[in-house]
């Protein structure tokens, strides 16, 4: 980026969980080209806020992260960036100079209402920060909702040529600038290509929060895992986890499969559970298997052998369908017999997941166009498709969720992080964070298994 041949940008990423955090932070680093950013992250409060072990994880490391409120984010983009030390919880931030690009890794709303919240603190400034958004991944569900909640940010990524088509052909269906949709590709790919088969031959089962739902699909899914174990036991079986219990991710997880393998009994001496990075477990992978994981991609560009199952069916719900014409739709008994998926390389592709070179140049337009925004001496409001006007009924809504008021103002009262919480206050958040998670985990599935009764 020609910008980044004279000075390193300032980039400011706000996450609201652990992969948002990962696919923000790499995006920055992705749209800044060889020089490295000055980069300060943000994790905004709530259910999904990651903890330390998730952060280090992860392995991104930013000049400054802490966490805040929407309201000290905003207050924040409006007296510049923090020169703070990288700690989780640096409340007071020195203002110096503004940010060049802010990057919103954020749920569908939280894009909406910080894109509000921003139009409203940069009122009247010709000047302002890129701000940039996208998805973390597989876009499979509520498109048209998710993208129009995306919908006034200069950069809207779209992780494929696939999803750069659909992106415009949503925004132009409704009569919106679509000049923003940006291809390139997930931030997080790279890795050295499958070399061959390892020893012991290891197939990774990489598991979802969500997907699939309920308990007894859950239970069929870990039970065909310890039975493809039982029988290939020269191989060694991993299930990747994402968090372990009482952790959040993106989404929530009622049924972890740690407490569902404890209930299974003694589990084959050749299958574990793993955490961890997830390129370093493809390291090791012969044969990747998911129901409908980001892993998945992942994997694919890395030339992993690759599975998608069907044994749930190919179903919206699932995710699976999006990986309808890739040749790596399989089910476990199809597995446990030896087969070994051929994935289709136009599919693949379409992706951006490809490992010929190519990814090389995936982020170029969109180092272009943030080149071009930088360059130019004034930058035109946020104007995101959703106002007052447009959608009465649905947007304040959307802001009062996170403490705005239908102007992108903040609301009396908005909970602010302006200082360093007490060592009191610190206990009772993070008792309050193990009581819901309590309740998601524990009570929640009690209390909806009794509602069936």
């Amino acid at each position: 980026m020609p910008a980044s041949a004279t000075k390193a940008l300032r980039v400011a990423v706000l996450a609201d969980s652990d992969t948002r955090w990962k696919w923000g932070a790499l995006t920055a680093r992705r749209l800044t080209g060889d020089t490295e950013p000055r980069l300060d992250g943000y994790l905004l409060r709530g259910r999904a806020t990651p903890t330390p072990r998730q952060l280090k994880e992860v392995g991104v490391r930013a000049d400054s992260l802490r966490e805040v409120t929407a309201a000290e984010f905003l207050r924040a983009m409006r007296a510049g960036a923090t020169d703070t030390a990288d700690t989780a919880d640096t409340a007071d931030a020195a203002a110096s100079a503004p940010y060049d690009v802010v990057v919103l890794a954020l749920v569908g709303g939280g894009v909406q209402a910080m894109l509000h919240g921003l139009a409203h603190t940069w009122q009247g400034r010709g000047k302002r920060p890129v701000v940039v958004t996208g998805y973390v991944g597989v876009v499979y569900e509520k498109l048209a909702d998710g993208l129009l909640l995306r919908h006034g940010a200069d950069l809207v990524l779209a992780n494929s040529r696939q999803d750069a088509e659909r992106f415009r052909a949503v925004y132009e269906g409704v009569g919106a600038d679509a000049d923003s949709v940006t291809e390139v590709a997930l931030p997080f790919l790279g890795g050295s290509p499958y070399a061959g088969r390892h020893d012991p031959y290891t197939v990774v089962f990489a598991a979802q929060p969500s997907v699939p739902e309920s308990r007894q699909d859950r239970t069929y899914l870990l039970n065909r895992l310890i039975r493809h174990a039982t029988l290939h036991p020269g191989r060694e079986v991993l299930l990747k986890l994402r968090s372990r219990p009482g952790e959040h991710t993106t989404h929530l997880e009622e049924l972890p499969y740690q407490k569902l393998a404890q209930k299974a009994g003694p589990l084959p001496p050749n299958l574990r559970l793993v955490y961890g990075n997830m390129g370093e477990v493809l390291d090791r992978t012969d044969l990747l298997v998911t129901v409908s994981s980001t892993a998945a991609l992942e994997s694919l560009h890395r030339r992993v052998p690759t599975v998608v199952l069907t044994d749930l069916g190919i179903r919206e719900a699932l995710g699976n369908h999006h990986f309808v014409g890739s040749g790596c739709l399989a089910s476990w008994d199809q597995l446990d017999a030896g087969h070994t998926p051929v994935p289709d390389e136009e599919w693949v592709a379409r992706q951006g997941v490809a490992a010929d070179g190519a990814y090389e140049t995936a982020f170029d337009a969109a180092r272009e166009r943030i080149a071009e925004l930088l360059a130019a001496d004034r930058l035109p409001p946020l104007a995101p498709y959703y106002t007052p006007r447009t959608a009465p009924g649905y947007l304040p809504g959307v802001l009062a969720r996170h403490h705005l008021g239908p102007d992108g103002s903040p609301l009396p009262g908005a909970p602010a992080a302006d200082r360093q919480p007490g060592p009191v206050r610190q206990i009772v958040r993070r008792a309050a964070r193990g009581a819901y998670r309590h309740g998601v985990q524990r009570v929640a599935p009690v209390i909806r298994r009794m509602g069936e009764l």
